[in-house]
């Protein structure tokens, strides 16, 4: 290498400027993402003091590779679960703040007399709030568990999906020039269709290949598949008309799925780190101070507009989906401020030129901004809420907290609206499978067999009759398979909805039977397509067996892979823990607590802890062996089955760092207490759920020795065995009453 070329000089200048800055910003306590902005206006073309970046477009690219990288970490960490897991209060606070958010940064924009490209990309860039910024506040403060902080985290996994649904509205006006709602639909049904087929198809193939490749794989090739994996999905991305990014995301979110997710976000965040770090260098470069006098006024109002709008429309939505004052207005005062995504929106305007040049750097100082006041508002959080408490008249704070204990009350669902929810879910998600399937036959195998191929009719009749013989699964399940079967046993023995089951059955014969035509009409005729409907039904009909045992499979190994997590941890927690060196202990439930007003399902305590909840006592209610969607309110008491070193690591979440009530005596109307089947057992070669202990001793099974060997927590389909040593957890009179009748 006879001289250096200008990118390394590059690097060495820009990656040189950000370390002195942010080790400085470090010693201040301000955030580090602040300090690369500041460096890249150090070494920008509008400072004059420093040496400048030779080749600014190349270090765009890196900038660009560093936006794929954030991505791919974001979506390591968002996992699809985490967003079914937010529930409704995150979902409806974070739609209605960005939904108010648009509309005001659009309206702020035409007020500003700006074109209503700017003023759209405005809204978009002040709708998305810091995951970084506010992680690294609430690290600081010190307030990660309380209850206002598990909304705000809710909210930002919503967002982060919001975020790229609007990149891709945001990408299809500007190629439009126009609002038509007919591409917006477009668009976002184009979206849906790929995130679904994106989604199954890399839940189904890489955590098997990740799980197969295991013990071939050390941290370096772990790293490198993982990328790989992410460059390929940014490819895919980019081939279909979505923003890379948006590839870099889904491909995150497949991953975070699998049981090596973590070890991959530890593996790739130096990566992250190093290309994050050239991203947000090459955002202060973009900083021009003569462009920022000039709008110092608009960037004031902005300011104003983005605190004092997200405060307000966060604190709305929260107060809409049935959350406390106090919770709202905290959760309102943390996501006041932009970050990251707002400078991947600003980026995407001016990549796609649709945007002035001033609206970059206005977004970077407001950014700038609200990441200095985010750790004031969020301090400032408790105290305002006892000002606007004691501002709000009396009848107005009534009628919040009635509506607030309203909205938390648990309302059972329907046995018939849980089977039409399984349904439509059913027919959605393979509807989307069917469709990709057929258009890919014909769309992209067809004409690449037909390159090579002199006979184009038997060329073309091979590739329909593979294409059925793969749709045939799904043709079965779209047609046959019952969905919830538990729900849909009992609306059969009730006989009260046979019409409208007979009417939901009708059509899914009829959508599959359209589906075949659809297929047919793509490759031959419509007649054809009305006389292989009639084939394939006969085919199906002989074979159901058959196909039902095929299909599931398939949807047992999807569902193994998009549950792979959480059945390696209930695994260890099984093997780690035993049942009968477990006591039962009264716990309260403060309205502090941050597992105040969750399910037990969402609290996922039996799977991650291994402890029971076994019985919640409100008031003079007391509820015996709580369902897992039974909510526990504050001021109730729970009693809780666990050992020593699980009860500790409950009472860190439940009372983080208050352990009061650790060493409390059990509660004598609730007991451990463990028996044996023998012959004459009424319960011999029966399930646990056929065995109706639960009803019988207002309790659970927790534990079963079968032969030496001990299992904990086993499934409701276990079949009690001679000479089972039974552990049983409920009341004391019932469990004895039990025990006699052996």
């Amino acid at each position: 290498m006879t001289h250096l070329p200008y990118l390394i000089l590059d690097l060495a200048l820009i990656l040189g400027a950000a370390a002195l800055v942010t080790l400085l910003f470090k010693k201040i306590k301000q955030p580090v993402v602040l300090g690369y902005i500041i460096a890249g206006f150090f070494v920008g073309p509008h400072f004059h003091w420093l040496p400048t970046v030779y080749e600014p477009a190349n270090i765009q690219i890196w900038a660009e590779i560093g936006v794929i990288f954030l991505l791919f970490s974001l979506g390591l960490e968002f996992s699809f679960k985490k967003l079914i897991k937010v529930g409704p209060p995150a979902s409806i606070t974070a739609i209605f703040e960005v939904v108010a958010m648009v509309a005001l940064g659009f309206g702020t924009g035409k007020l500003l007399g700006w074109s209503n490209m700017d003023s759209l990309f405005l809204g978009g860039i002040l709708s998305i709030s810091s995951t970084t910024i506010i992680l690294r506040a609430f690290d600081e403060l010190n307030v990660k568990t309380q209850r206002f902080a598990a909304l705000v985290f809710g909210v930002l996994i919503v967002e982060d999906l919001v975020a790229i649904v609007l990149l891709v509205l945001l990408s299809t006006l500007a190629l439009s020039q126009q609002f038509a709602g007919s591409e917006m639909l477009f668009s976002v049904l184009k979206l849906v269709f790929f995130l679904v087929i994106w989604f199954v198809s890399g839940i189904f193939f890489i955590p098997s290949f990740l799980k197969r490749t295991k013990k071939l794989m050390n941290e370096e090739t772990l790293l490198v598949v993982s990328l790989s994996l992410c460059l390929l999905m940014v490819w895919f991305a980019d081939k279909v008309g979505f923003s890379p990014a948006l590839g870099a995301f889904i491909m995150g979110s497949i991953l975070a799925e699998t049981t090596q997710a973590e070890k991959i976000e530890h593996l790739v965040k130096p990566v992250k780190d190093l290309f994050g770090a050239i991203f947000f260098v090459s955002v202060g470069m973009l900083i021009n101070p003569a462009m920022l006098v000039e709008h110092a006024g608009p960037i004031a109002l902005i300011c104003m507009i983005t605190i004092i709008g997200k405060i307000l429309s966060t604190s709305f939505g929260a107060l809409i989906a049935g959350q406390p004052l106090q919770t709202s207005v905290q959760a309102g005062l943390s996501l006041a401020q932009i970050g990251e995504f707002s400078f991947i929106i600003a980026t995407l305007g001016l990549t796609l030129k649709v945007t002035s040049e001033f609206l970059y750097p206005i977004a970077v100082a407001v950014s700038a901004v609200t990441t200095l006041t985010t750790p004031y508002l969020i301090k400032a959080s408790k105290p305002f809420y006892k000002w606007v408490d004691r501002m709000l008249p009396p009848k107005i704070a009534a009628s919040l907290a009635n509506y607030s204990s309203k909205t938390k009350s648990t309302n059972a669902v329907s046995d018939w609206n849980l089977v039409l929810r399984s349904n439509l879910m059913n027919i959605a998600l393979l509807s989307t499978l069917l469709v990709c399937i057929v258009l890919l036959a014909s769309q992209y195998a067809l004409p690449y067999i037909s390159i090579y191929a002199n006979n184009s009719s038997w060329v073309k009749s091979a590739t329909a009759f593979v294409t059925l013989l793969l749709m045939i699964p799904f043709l079965w399940a779209l047609a046959a398979k019952n969905t919830h079967s538990e729900a849909y046993s009992r609306i059969i023995a009730t006989k009260r909805y046979n019409a409208r089951l007979l009417l939901l059955h009708f059509l899914r014969l009829c959508l599959a039977a359209g589906f075949i035509g659809f297929l047919m009409h793509r490759f031959f005729s419509f007649e054809t397509g009305i006389i292989s409907v009639l084939v394939i039904a006969i085919i199906i009909i002989a074979f159901n067996k058959k196909i039902r045992a095929f299909y599931d499979r398939i949807e047992a190994r999807f569902m193994s892979n998009f549950n792979e997590r959480e059945i390696a941890a209930a695994e260890k927690n099984r093997s780690s823990l035993a049942p009968w060196d477990a006591h039962i202990v009264p716990l309260s439930i403060n309205p502090e607590s941050p597992v105040a007003g969750k399910t037990l399902l969402e609290l996922h305590w039996r799977e991650q802890l291994g402890i029971n909840v076994v019985l919640i006592k409100r008031g003079d209610l007391n509820i015996h062996a709580p369902g897992r969607h039974e909510r526990i309110f504050p001021g109730d008491e729970i009693f809780v089955l666990g050992t020593d070193p699980q009860m500790k690591r409950l009472l860190a979440i439940i009372r983080p760092g208050k352990h009061e009530g650790e060493n409390e005596e059990p509660a004598s109307e609730v007991v451990l207490r463990d028996f044996v089947i023998h012959e004459a057992s009424p319960l011999l070669f029966k399930t646990i759920r056929g065995s109706g202990i639960r009803e019988k001793i207002h309790g659970l099974v927790v534990g079963v020795e079968r032969n030496g060997a001990r299992q904990l927590n086993p499934e409701s389909w276990f079949q009690f065995q001679l000479n089972d040593v039974v552990f049983v957890v409920g009341d004391a009179k019932l469990i004895t009453k039990l025990v006699q009748q052996q």
